[in-house]
């Protein structure tokens, strides 16, 4: 499936960003701030992708809102990209997951398992965006509900069972193994671009931002802390905000 313009001139610099808390101010998810450097990047000729837990029914709106949809999107922490004439099937990725989650030690409360008015009080977004938010192809956020001990005992199954689990601001998300970085490296070798960026705010983005030649954290004193990032290897920068 052709899903890139090959004749497309390269890009001087591609972006990554996480939306929420990034791109979108964490309590009312508005982008208004966000827009005088959305327009710098177009007249750089730079090209953005957001790289998000969200899933591509919420994000294909905030694609047309910022005047992104000739990009790809990065959805549901990296297990899925959103391209921009098609989008990657999760074929049995979900009902696998769910599956799997059945033998896992208690605790993890997904999306699936609420109703949309719990999902919308839990996030702050309306119910149909919290309808939105339970149409998962690859990935199931939710909340753990046990103790930290048990948490431990659980992510420590999560990886035995070969799934992923990410800490983002406020939800913990699994997936089927991809993350936002294996995802980005995807949409690099299709895109070819000069030189790349990544931003975010939360630790599920670390892997991303280590992954480009340079990265920025923004600072979110509501979330978790990012764990610490490696120096910088040769020829990348790594910068903290």
């Amino acid at each position: 499936m052709e899903m890139i313009n090959a004749a497309a001139p390269a890009l001087p610099v591609l972006v990554f960003s996480d939306p929420d808390g990034t791109l979108l101010d964490h309590l009312d998810y508005g982008c208004e701030a966000a827009r005088p450097g959305l327009a710098r990047l177009k007249e750089l000729g730079a090209g953005l992708v957001l790289a998000s837990s969200k899933t591509a029914a919420k994000i294909r709106p905030l694609q047309q809102d910022m005047g992104l949809t000739h990009r790809p999107a990065i959805v549901e922490n990296g297990a899925g990209v959103l391209w921009p004439n098609a989008i990657e099937e999760g074929g049995d990725c979900y009902q696998r997951l769910r599956s799997m989650l059945s033998t896992l030690p208690p605790g993890f409360v997904g999306f699936v398992d609420l109703t949309d008015q719990e999902v919308a009080q839990k996030t702050g977004l309306s119910l149909e965006q919290a309808a939105l938010a339970k149409q998962r192809r690859f990935s199931e956020p939710g909340l753990w509900t046990g103790s930290e001990d048990g948490l431990q005992a659980f992510l420590s199954a999560v990886a035995g069972a070969a799934l992923n689990a990410r800490h983002g601001g406020r939800f913990l998300t699994l997936s089927c193994g991809k993350t936002k970085a294996d995802a980005m490296k995807d949409i690099i070798g299709h895109l070819t671009p000069a030189r790349t960026l990544a931003l975010g705010d939360a630790p599920n983005d670390s892997e991303m931002i280590r992954a480009t030649d340079q990265g920025v954290i923004i600072a979110n004193p509501d979330g978790p802390l990012h764990p610490p990032l490696p120096a910088p290897s040769r020829g990348a920068d790594s910068q903290n905000n």
